[in-house]
């Protein structure tokens, strides 16, 4: 592992900690609500979020980088979600202190390296559990190290092709410069970072 992955794998494993907190304090009648994702309420984010998470912990755990699934549909989160959240927490840093940041990642028959996945998986988990928390009325407070990271990555990754109306991530919402940098991020990633469920 290299001391750039030491420290992405960090961060993650902090993030994740945190995901698991808030997705145990989702109350079963939140599920419905709305989410900043507007294509995704808390249920359908919570199955994405999971969903992946386990499919990117497998893949880097699998000796030739394999992910088990190409995408997630029909996956049903296990009656311990955040338990979940834990477990694959855990193999992915088994898996990435053995080394597999260094060898590409494979989804279906679409390879990425490892550690570009890692920084893409930072980033999404960054801005996925500020998605949930905010729904759901929690507190959601990463490490600054980690939204510092995502701000540094995100911009290569936001092309037109995957960012504004009707893409996977919708326009830049404007954001101070001198924000916090999460609030930079969720601007960066198609956030209002006042955005409210009420």
């Amino acid at each position: 592992m290299t001391p750039s992955t030491s420290k992405t794998t960090d961060l993650l494993l902090a993030v994740l900690s945190d995901l698991a907190r808030v997705i145990d304090g989702i109350a079963p009648a939140q599920l419905p609500s709305r989410t900043p994702c507007t294509q995704w309420d808390v249920e359908q984010l919570r199955a994405h979020v999971l969903g992946w998470l386990t499919t990117f912990a497998a893949g880097f755990a699998d000796p030739g980088g394999r992910a088990p699934a190409a995408d997630i549909d029909g996956y049903r989160p296990p009656p311990d979600p955040a338990g979940a959240v834990t477990q694959a927490a855990a193999l992915m840093a088994r898996a990435l202190g053995e080394g597999a940041a260094l060898r590409p990642l494979w989804l279906g028959e679409n390879a990425m390296p490892g550690e570009l996945a890692l920084g893409m998986i930072l980033w999404e988990y960054v801005v996925h559990g500020w998605d949930l928390a905010r729904a759901t009325g929690q507190l959601w407070a990463p490490p600054e190290a980690a939204s510092q990271e995502s701000l540094a990555f995100a911009p290569a990754m936001l092309t037109p092709d995957f960012q504004g109306d009707g893409r996977a991530f919708g326009p830049p919402v404007a954001v101070p410069s001198d924000a916090p940098p999460l609030e930079r991020l969720l601007g960066l990633s198609g956030r209002d970072p006042g955005w409210s469920a009420g």
